[in-house]
């Protein structure tokens, strides 16, 4: 008598109860119970930096298109190779816009407004007030509005469609450097982009002209906030150390853009950079002293919502997001 081992019995039970199965509608009804939603998950994000509470906001995702556009300068095969390796996309770059207000239970400071009414980059983009309500914050609640830099990224949501301030009992703080470039009549007919570029830092500026106070390198800006000058992407470009008791930050602006190509490498010159050079210098003097510091991050620019650390490796630095949920 030939006899059956019991793996035979198990596994030719199972691929009967597989057949049967098959023949039955999948989880015994035909739609399931939950609908795709296409719900977003919220664009905020809240953490501590010390004592205060800071709430990142996101003013929606800038596309860019090839790579190559923004590093016209940089050999396209290692482009589309750090990117790949970092499995990212190779012929689009995307760049999230990430602003940050920080509650130090004395002021509201928000550091950078977003791209405003304008939307140049389409509809998903200028989310920053909607975005702000919804995570529990109102604009007249704003007593600082900081600015790294007068790029149409970064300054057009100080006013809105009205011609009024958004942030109406905010005081403005801008580098003088960065506010007599962008704001230079004389450039505001200039060709391409930096004509447009002039004339939204006018608009969005100029009529607030009374209520700015102009950021000094190694200053106080506001109590717990410092400004660090990183010229280079533009002529005052300002970075912004924050500090509460051991806690440290830093809200780097545009001193990187994208948290491979930049970190990986430092000294790549960026097609909006006012002077190249001299933002790589910068780009690479600030990376080393974070890195050496090891001062937390919160980049206007890398994947929402852009809280991290960066750490020295090879040439370059690495980008280590912070766990979702922990503090800096």
């Amino acid at each position: 008598m030939h006899e059956t081992s019991p793996v035979s019995l198990s596994r030719r039970a199972a691929l009967g109860a597989l057949g049967a199965a098959a023949a039955l509608p999948l989880f015994g009804r035909a739609e399931a119970a939950a609908p795709i939603t296409g719900i977003r998950a919220p664009d905020w994000y809240r953490l501590r930096i010390g004592e205060f509470e800071a709430t990142v906001v996101q003013d929606g995702p800038l596309a860019l298109g090839e790579p190559a556009g923004g590093f016209p300068q940089h050999p396209r095969d290692d482009l589309t190779s750090l990117l790949r390796s970092n499995f990212l996309p190779t012929n689009a770059l995307t760049l999230d816009q990430n602003c940050l207000f920080l509650n130090t239970g004395r002021q509201l400071i928000l550091f950078d407004s977003g791209v405003g009414v304008t939307r140049p980059f389409g509809l998903g983009t200028g989310l920053l007030l909607a975005n702000m309500r919804a995570a529990g914050l109102q604009p007249e609640q704003v007593d600082a509005v900081v600015i790294s830099h007068a790029h149409i990224d970064h300054c057009w949501g100080i006013i809105g469609a009205d011609g009024k301030p958004n942030f109406p009992n905010a005081q403005i703080f801008i580098s003088k450097a960065d506010f007599d470039f962008w704001t230079a009549e004389d450039r505001q007919n200039a060709q391409g982009w930096l004509g447009d570029f002039v004339k939204g830092a006018r608009r969005n500026l100029l009529p607030v002209r009374d209520r700015i106070t102009f950021v000094e390198d190694g200053k106080e800006v506001v109590p717990g906030v410092i400004a660090v000058s990183a010229p280079g992407h533009t002529v005052g470009h300002t970075v912004y150390a924050i500090q509460s008791g051991k806690s440290r930050a830093m809200f780097i602006g545009d001193l990187a853009h994208h948290q491979v190509i930049m970190l990986r490498r430092p000294q790549i010159e960026f097609a909006f950079d006012t002077d190249p050079r001299l933002s790589a210098q910068s780009r690479l003097r600030v990376l080393r002293m974070l890195a050496q510091e090891r001062m937390g991050i919160v980049a206007y620019h890398f994947p929402f919502p852009g809280v991290g650390h960066v750490a020295a490796e090879g040439e370059g630095f690495g980008w280590y997001p912070a766990p979702w949920g922990t503090d800096l």
